[in-house]
């Protein structure tokens, strides 16, 4: 039984794969709506999500399968103290697969000692949102068509963003792949990033604090959201808030080939005249997550031969 707990638990040929199967999900839906016929999902979120659960539950429908689950942890037993274990071990004697997230880092991982059916990591903490990743890839796959020689902007919160942490790992596997890394002082990349990760694939990065002196070089922009609470004083976020705020007036001097991107939700990072422009693709990307769900529970289930 194979479980995804990081995008690190694939290898490059099994995300090729998944990737494969996914574009041809888009393209041949009928041939994949009842292929989790008699199947379920139970959908396991101690903490609130829209997009997630919503694609996950989308992505078992529209293969035929039916969906069990929370939404949050007040309407599941652990308000009474139940264990991360024993919820599990309970719940997979009633599903076919699990879809999973916690406030705890390493839940999933505990959760897989004790399942009967394969587990999917939909978040832990600041850890790890591995079907993001493969969100995020999907998007770039079918807006680029390879994953190699692309120059990678990350801006926004760079040091407590779990999915940039994620994206970075997962693109740096791949060939002559360049990060352009804005954000203020306050929120860059942390340091076991670029050492571990960064520095030790030889992957080229610049560190930079505006958009608008690297937009040229870009072949992809991931904006993420400047949070206000993690500044030490009022002053020090009015001052950078603007200069992370996406607009058409910063896009002057990007390509027309740029993919604007974003994991959402957003607030005020990208204003909404972007919308518009054929460059944003962050709605797309949330649609892409459903289709590589939806690979995702068919591998998963294959590999575990459940299906």
């Amino acid at each position: 039984m194979r479980h995804l707990i990081d995008t690190t638990d694939l290898s490059l040929e099994e995300i090729d794969e998944m990737i494969s199967l996914a574009m041809d999900i888009i393209e041949h839906k009928d041939k994949y709506s009842n292929i989790c016929n008699g199947k379920k999902l139970a959908t396991l979120f101690f903490e609130p999500s829209t997009r997630t659960r919503l694609s996950f539950e989308a992505a078992m429908y529209e293969l035929g399968g039916n969906v069990l689950g929370f939404s949050e942890a007040g309407s599941s037993s652990a308000t009474k103290g139940e264990s991360v274990e024993d919820t599990i071990r309970m719940v997979s004697c009633y599903a076919d697969i699990i879809a999973m997230r916690h406030p705890l880092e390493g839940a999933p991982r505990v959760a897989t000692s004790k399942t009967l059916v394969p587990i999917i990591n939909a978040g832990d903490g600041g850890h790890a949102h591995p079907t993001q990743t493969l969100t995020d890839l999907l998007t770039i796959y079918r807006e680029k068509g390879t994953f190699d020689n692309l120059t990678v902007g990350l801006c926004g919160d760079l040091k407590f963003g779990r999915t940039v942490h994620s994206l970075i790992k997962a693109m740096c596997r791949y060939k002559n792949v360049k990060f352009v890394l804005i954000s203020p002082k306050e929120l860059a990349v942390p340091e076991y990033i670029k050492t571990d990760v960064l520095d030790k694939s030889g992957n080229e990065y610049i560190e930079v604090e505006k958009m608008e002196d690297v937009m040229d070089s870009l072949d992809i922009l991931y904006m993420t959201r400047i949070q206000r609470e993690r500044f030490y004083s009022e002053d020090e976020y009015l001052k950078h808030k603007d200069a992370f705020i996406l607009d058409l007036e910063k896009l002057k001097t990007a390509k027309n080939s740029l993919t604007i991107m974003h994991p959402l939700p957003r607030v005020n990072e990208i204003s909404t005249e972007v919308d518009d422009d054929p460059r944003a693709k962050y709605f797309v990307q949330a649609l892409n997550g459903k289709y590589i769900r939806m690979a995702l529970i068919i591998t998963l289930l294959k590999w575990g031969g459940i299906l």
